[in-house]
């Protein structure tokens, strides 16, 4: 599998299929990504993105789905601790410590609870946190799907900080974690090298930090 971090929250899985999750890059476009699926783990605009414009098939809770179907989107719900299955690639979704408005006066208001999800294909496991604080069951995350990938938020204030996800990147044990959410903006920066160095000289993990737009590629494990 080749992961890409197109930037914020948005990541690009490529193998025999290609899934976007959460379609946003500040200033910038996804449209020459041409998904396969796309995942959406809540209604905020800084995640949602480009959902309604692309028009792809697309998982998300079962509110946001119903919203995204109005709008024209071959969208289909699931809640938390489902798995379904579409294409070759099995997508469950995973509690998350955040809110989920729809920013759209034409939607506004509750859009379910925000999610994760672990996403399966061509036998790599990735496990993207969404927006969250940290949480004990993380480890059951771990336990269940022992992810390759960890896609963490660290830029505090609205998700959880270095701190927490060096918590969490223990709890989660994916031998690769790859620091997301951070930086975008002024009230979310965080130190990225200190987490990482933090982390690599306290566990067996290693975290790759990239770029926008940059890419690593993601052995299967079984």
């Amino acid at each position: 599998m080749h992961l890409t971090w197109l930037g914020h929250a948005c990541v690009l899985l490529t193998g025999t299929k290609k899934v976007l999750i959460d379609p946003f890059i500040p200033e910038g476009s996804v449209a020459g990504t041409d998904p396969d699926l796309v995942l959406v783990t809540h209604g905020h605009f800084d995640h949602m993105g480009e959902a309604v414009t692309l028009k792809k098939p697309t998982v998300a809770i079962g509110e946001l789905a119903r919203y995204l179907q109005a709008k024209g989107v071959p969208a289909e719900g699931m809640n938390i601790g489902g798995t379904i299955e579409t294409g070759g690639i099995m997508v469950t979704m995973t509690p998350a410590l955040h809110t989920s408005g729809i920013d759209d006066p034409a939607g506004a208001g509750c859009a379910g609870t925000a999610a994760g999800f672990v996403v399966r294909m061509d036998g790599v496991c990735v496990y993207h946190a969404g927006d969250t604080g940290l949480f004990s069951d993380m480890k059951l995350i771990g336990e269940l799907y022992h992810p390759d990938v960890a896609l963490l938020p660290i830029g505090g204030r609205y998700t959880m900080g270095t701190k927490e996800a060096m918590v969490a990147a223990q709890f989660i044990g994916a031998k690769t974690v790859i620091p997301i959410h951070y930086n975008t903006w002024e009230k979310i920066a965080a130190d990225a090298n200190g987490f990482k160095t933090a982390i690599e000289r306290s566990t067996d993990l290693s975290v790759f930090l990239l770029g926008p737009g940059e890419s690593m590629d993601i052995p299967p494990s079984r």
